[in-house]
């Protein structure tokens, strides 16, 4: 059956009789941002390819994407492509276009590239593990506020329930800002159980970090993400519709680029996902 959550609808992809790993989906307004789709939500779709996929080996370990273009408003085609196979892990390249004959993004019959991306998959086996970034001391979700106001024309921040803990976005743009490091709790805010799509696009949830650093709402967009999975199948069964604490904070900022870095723990203190994306910036 087809699931009527908002995210499951954005995600909903058609295999096409073309070729095997080709795809093709719609942009969906519930998770639509300033010019163009929530780039998290593009994220998990270039992800969502993948597990799709009926070669597929393994679970995601790795996922980089980059946006060339933003997605417009309509149609799209997805290409997901299994370029190696070995013994543990799977190598995969995906392209997201427009256009085409007839179609939106496209000039002269042309398909546009919108978004390449790299996706690894591996079969997981048991060995010795220790996580050394423990999950931070933070109130409990209860006890933190939620955000009830998103800005105007920017329909993904109502799909999650977000409850920052500290670093929230500046409440006067007067330049003082003085770091970058915001935590928050966050989940879908209709809720659903955690899977690697939602991982995937809730390691880009995070506003500029140029934002807080400067107090100063200046344009911003990523350029490209990577996002590491270190959750396993049981981990995010426990997970559930619970919230997960996530951290990011900025690293560089220079030359109108900079780097964020983020982290996405369980309640439980399990560190599922880690990201880095280098983010463009203008004066």
């Amino acid at each position: 059956m087809t699931s009527t959550h908002p995210f499951d609808k954005a995600l909903e992809l058609h295999h096409s009789d073309i070729r095997v790993g080709h795809f093709t989906g719609t942009t969906s307004p519930d998770y639509w941002n300033m010019v163009g789709p929530f780039g998290g939500t593009t994220a998990a779709l270039a992800l969502q390819a993948v597990l799709k996929h009926p070669d597929l080996l393994g679970v995601p370990i790795a996922l980089t994407v980059n946006y060339a273009a933003a997605l417009e408003a309509g149609a799209f085609d997805i290409q997901a492509t299994a370029v190696r196979t070995n013994r543990s892990t799977q190598h995969w390249t995906v392209q997201i276009t427009q256009g085409g004959a007839g179609g939106v993004g496209g000039a002269g019959g042309v398909p546009t590239m919108t978004t390449t991306a790299t996706v690894i998959t591996a079969l997981r086996r048991e060995t010795w593990g220790e996580n050394d970034l423990p999950m931070p001391e933070v109130p409990r979700p209860d006890a933190v506020e939620r955000i009830t106001i998103g800005p105007s024309g920017v329909a993904w921040v109502r799909q999650y329930e977000m409850r920052p803990v500290s670093g929230g976005i500046p409440a006067q743009w007067d330049g003082s800002g003085h770091h970058s490091q915001s935590r928050l709790w966050l989940r879908d805010a209709q809720a659903r159980p955690l899977d690697f799509p939602s991982l995937a696009a809730m390691s880009d949830l995070f506003y500029p970090r140029v934002w807080l650093r400067r107090a100063k709402p200046v344009p911003a967009g990523t350029v490209s993400i990577t996002t590491y999975f270190h959750a396993n199948a049981a981990q995010l069964a426990e997970v559930g519709t619970g919230f997960l604490l996530g951290s990011a904070t900025g690293q560089q900022f220079s030359n109108g680029f900079f780097d964020q870095a983020a982290q996405l723990w369980s309640e439980s203190g399990a560190l599922l996902a880690t990201s880095n994306q280098i983010v463009y910036y203008k004066e």
